[in-house]
């Protein structure tokens, strides 16, 4: 066979899979939108009576009783008539290639795409029972529940109706410890019904917002309706002919205003599960099916029948295949080091983080291109993890099998077999995903469970170099790119440098490692990311598991990659900018992906913060301009405050934050009560925006010196000035129990590690790590475990933490008003260890205490008159005042938290160092 024979081949096969892909995005944009018309009808879209009266007939499940004859579940008829109006936005779907719909004018037009989506509650062709079983599916009702909830009102368990009743917040009710005194009926926050932003995640008080005013209820839906359509306008119409691209845009588009929106409100059903998870699941769920009828050939009559079938007597057939991917040795990859200068060092971590995102994110892309699915498809996405529903059939089996060899020789030749991304995949069936109440061990926990079980031996068997075909030899490679006037890359420390190190003064690196810089600085310039399958000019050296890498900003607009999109060669455009402010919608007109994390910029520095970093070296200092990253020595600088004289005063360091939730297996696992597809796929998402959404943006707002290594998922890992840092520990506890509903039995533990700015990148996270489990290790003397905090080396619960806190604050005052000596302040150390040799005595009955610590009492009063003595401006009175005052804030202090009140005074004292 000739080459371009072979080229013609590999065209049809593209053209062939490009085809099936399509097929796919329009089976799940069906499934999608199925449930359009719970926004536009809560929103009352002026529709004419006649209409809307004809559409009920003919989508609305019909009901007779007494003589008298009413549709239920309205929204079915408005998904059409809404479909209708914003049509014009969408892909061609009228054209004659709609497949596997009817075309236009063909003699099956009842089998349309909007016929699909519309007729869930009242299928009758095998399409329409594909959205139909999928919309089931990811509710998990059973066969008896759903025809209930199908003729049921619209009416919560909360008593309001589809207008009034808001959505309830997963969070709430989860239980780890039993339910004693507070059932899972009490429900106290409702979700604000508006668009995804940073301050929207948050739950509100349901007193005071939730109400019976239906006027008032629709006025808000029909903004968020207005806003949602005028959304559609912002994605780029070239971009349209690109079923994949396009779909992934308005999946953005819907996430961002539908994830406010309870999904269902009849059956006294309670409303925690947001539309947006609901369709998302659903569409999933309906490509999956679809694609294995599609593959078997099993479209036809026989197939339509059984998924008619009462007695779901094909609910059994593992149709599905749940495939879940994680990304391996991230620790390896983000510090390996050489000789890298410290100016570098900032620019180096942010982009081989945000490096990390690309992987998680190419993998699954390349995976959904792999097997011809859409967008969708992936459910879940978040901290190196993802999952993605798939057709169970063995073509299937085999791609996988063949995108996990490319991932083991990607990740061998660039990261020598430290790091990886592993697969793991599990059959499926209908069943599975069915909630039953009561149960200890419902199917859906047991099949998550066995997912995650399946998981950790493939991550055990990583890069399957003991198998019968393990892949290619790489050592033979290594040694044919090395040379010996290159040497090592001077920044990872273990690839031969193939090339000059970018501004490396005669230096020399790796491809790879000049990429991960220039990603660094492109991050305080661009805000978007282009994914192709081709260079599109000016992409990363590198190409991320076969996919071409560029930054960007508006030229998409000016219709630049308009071709290219057109020809699919452009496979994705993701946002991943912060929104200019909280209450800003996320959806900018482009897909949306959480990889960016708040980096700090140089900006433009007054006089004095100029001043505070003139006698770094030029290794620890930026080149000076607006959008340079702050190097680690200048962020180190930025708690320095100008003394009475104008000199630098405090302490010239950084502070290392990480932390992660605690017992999320459990969370996940045993917190919800009734486990559910859509409510997993929920509540991971929202617990990954806490740290990717809110957390970046807070940092830029409060914190803008604080740079984030990575924060996702349920872990984040963060560098500041030490001061700041401390303050943004306690802010970011005090809001996640706000954001989590204040639910007790969700938390997180952190660790916090002050060091100098030249130590290694690596070994700051170690010593934060040591301090994470340290906190993790913490137990209260009530017996409460973890939620805690690690700081100074001292580990106490957040409570104790936030008084400390205020305890340094209130020694601010005190300094000021009283001239508190620095001599006093360091004594009391010795003393709060005395104390916390006492205070273990009690807890530990083998623990002698030492006989003087018993005297730190005296001894505190003895020290604290001596030093009022000095103060010549106070009489008798005065001093007995401040004795007492004292008194209460220290001594008391020291004998409720014993030697960790020394992180107190270490705030207060290296705040006044010069």
């Amino acid at each position: 066979m000739t080459r371009s024979q072979r080229r013609f081949r590999m065209g049809c096969h593209e053209m062939d899979d490009r085809r099936v892909q399509d097929q796919t995005c329009r089976v799940a944009f069906a499934a999608f939108l199925h449930d359009l018309g719970k926004l536009a009808e809560r929103a009352r879209m002026q529709v004419e009576e006649s209409k809307r009266l004809l559409h009920e007939q003919m989508y609305c499940p019909r009901r007779e009783e007494g003589g008298r004859v009413w549709h239920t579940h309205k929204h079915a008829a408005y998904t059409v008539l809404a479909w209708d109006l914003i049509e014009r936005r969408f892909p061609e779907l009228i054209g004659d290639d709609v497949s596997p719909f009817a075309a236009w004018g063909a003699t099956d037009v009842d089998n349309s795409i909007v016929n699909a989506a519309g007729r869930h509650h009242v299928p009758d062709t095998f399409l329409q029972w594909i959205v139909a079983t999928a919309d089931r599916v990811a509710s998990g009702f059973e066969r008896e529940t759903f025809e209930a909830y199908n003729q049921a009102e619209d009416k919560t368990r909360t008593g309001r109706n589809h207008y009034t009743a808001r959505q309830l917040t997963l969070f709430e009710p989860i239980r780890l410890e039993g339910d004693p005194g507070n059932t899972r009926d009490q429900w106290h926050w409702r979700y604000p019904l508006k668009p995804l932003s940073p301050e929207s995640l948050f739950a509100v008080e349901a007193k005071g917002y939730e109400g019976n005013d239906d006027k008032a209820a629709q006025a808000e839906y029909a903004a968020l309706w207005e806003q949602f359509t005028a959304a559609l306008e912002s994605i780029p119409p070239s971009h349209r002919g690109n079923w994949p691209l396009w779909l992934d845009h308005f999946d953005a588009a819907w996430g961002c205003f539908t994830h406010a929106i309870p999904a269902a409100t009849a059956f006294n059903v309670r409303s925690e599960v947001s539309l947006y998870d609901h369709s998302r699941t659903a569409a999933a769920l309906a490509a999956a099916l679809w694609r294995y009828h599609h593959e078997s050939g099993d479209t036809g009559e026989d197939a339509r029948k059984r998924l008619a079938d009462r007695g779901r007597s094909d609910w059994d057939v593992e149709k599905l295949l749940l495939i879940q991917g994680d990304l391996f040795g991230i620790q390896d990859f983000i510090f390996a080091t050489g000789g890298e200068t410290q100016k570098r060092a900032a620019k180096l971590l942010r982009g081989r983080s945000f490096y990390i995102s690309l992987l998680t994110e190419c993998a699954a892309l390349r995976i959904l291109d792999a097997l011809e699915l859409p967008p969708t498809s992936q459910v879940i996405n978040a901290a190196g993890k993802f999952l993605i529903v798939a057709p169970n059939t063995d073509r299937t089996r085999e791609r996988l099998e063949q995108v996990q060899r490319s991932f083991d020789q990607w990740f061998l030749e660039h990261a020598y077999g430290q790091s990886g991304i592993g697969l793991a995949f599990r059959a499926a069936c209908c069943n599975d995903f069915v909630t039953r109440e009561g149960l200890d061990d419902p199917p859906f926990r047991a099949l998550i469970r066995g997912l995650f079980e399946d998981l950790q031996i493939a991550k055990s068997q990583r890069l399957d170099l003991c198998a019968e075909h393990p892949p290619a030899p790489i050592f033979t490679e290594f040694l044919d790119r090395f040379r010996a006037e290159m040497g090592v890359c001077a920044i990872d420390g273990r690839s031969p440098a193939t090339e000059p190190l970018e501004k490396g003064e005669g230096r020399f690196a790796c491809a790879l490692s000049n990429d991960q810089i220039r990603i660094g600085g492109e991050l305080t310039r661009r805000s978007r990311v282009l994914i192709s399958t081709e260079s599109l000019g000016d992409a990363l050296r590198v190409p991320v598991l076969g996919y071409h890498i560029q930054f960007t900003g508006d030229e998409e607009r000016s219709g630049r990659f308009g071709a290219v999109a057109q020809s699919g060669v452009l496979r994705r455009v993701w946002d991943f900018g912060l929104p200019a402010t909280g209450s800003a919608p996320m959806f900018r007109g482009y897909a949306r992906r959480e990889i960016d994390a708040h980096v700090p910029a140089y900006g433009t520095p007054n006089d004095w913060e100029r001043q505070r970093y003139a006698h770094l070296d030029a290794d620890q200092r930026s080149d000076g301009d607006a959008a340079a990253i702050k190097t680690l020595g200048e962020i180190a600088c930025d708690d320095l405050v100008p003394d009475a004289e104008g000199r630098r005063q405090g302490t010239e360091a950084l502070m290392t934050l990480k932390g992660d939730v605690d017992d999320l297996g459990r969370i996940f696992e045993r917190g919800l009560e009734t486990p559910s597809f859509a409510k997993m796929a929920g509540l991971s998402r929202q617990l990954n925006a806490f740290f990717a959404v809110w957390l970046p943006w807070v940092c830029r707002e409060r914190y803008p010196s604080t740079y984030t290594v990575f924060a996702g998922g349920d872990d984040f890992y963060l560098i500041g000035p030490w001061r700041s840092t401390i303050a943004l520990a306690a802010e970011m506890r005090k809001e996640f129990a706000r954001f989590v509903a204040a639910n007790p039995e969700i938390h997180f533990s952190a660790g916090l590690a002050m060091t100098k700015p030249g130590l290694p990148i690596r070994q700051m996270g170690q010593l934060a790590e040591e301090q994470l489990e340290a906190a993790k290790a913490y137990r209260s003397r009530d017996g409460a475990a973890k939620n805690a905090v690690t700081c100074f080396g001292h580990t106490v619960s957040w409570a104790a933490f936030a008084e400390l806190a205020d305890t340094a604050q209130a020694l601010e005052v005190m300094r000021d008003e009283l001239a508190l000596s620095t001599g006093y302040l360091y004594g009391l150390q010795s003393l709060a260890d005395m104390a916390e040799d006492l205070r273990r005595a009690e807890s530990d009955p083998t623990h002698s205490p030492r006989i003087d610590s018993a005297l730190w009492p005296s001894r505190f009063a003895y020290r604290t008159w001596r030093m009022l003595e000095s103060k010549c401006g106070l009489d008798l009175d005065a001093r007995r005042r401040w004795q007492q005052t004292l008194g209460q804030l220290l001594g008391d202090g020291i004998r409720k938290h014993g030697s960790a009140f020394k992180i107190a005074l270490f705030i207060h004292l290296y705040h006044h160092r010069r």
